[in-house]
């Protein structure tokens, strides 16, 4: 493995972890008042956009990580319906 793919590896795992503080808080508190659903429904589309790049460039760690990240913009998401309705 070369430097760059380490870089890139290290990179995607920091990143994957971004909304997992907030969903934790979120699950945790039972509430997601304070939290922006536009916010999180440009986050998914973002991650849908980069899904598709990692796609056509055959690049696994681009999809893997963006699709981790949308799984939990849309766990926030979920929860923001269940918890405060």
């Amino acid at each position: 493995m070369q430097f760059v793919d380490i870089l890139g590896l290290a990179a995607a795992i920091i990143t994957t972890f971004t909304f997992l503080p907030q969903v934790i808080k979120v699950w945790k508190e039972k509430s997601a008042k304070n939290v922006s659903s536009l916010m999180f429904i440009i986050a998914i589309t973002n991650e849908i956009l980069w899904i598709g790049y990692g796609i056509l460039r055959n690049d696994w760690i681009i999809i893997a990580t963006n699709a981790v990240l949308m799984i939990m913009a849309i766990m926030i998401l979920y929860f923001k319906q269940k918890f405060d309705k």
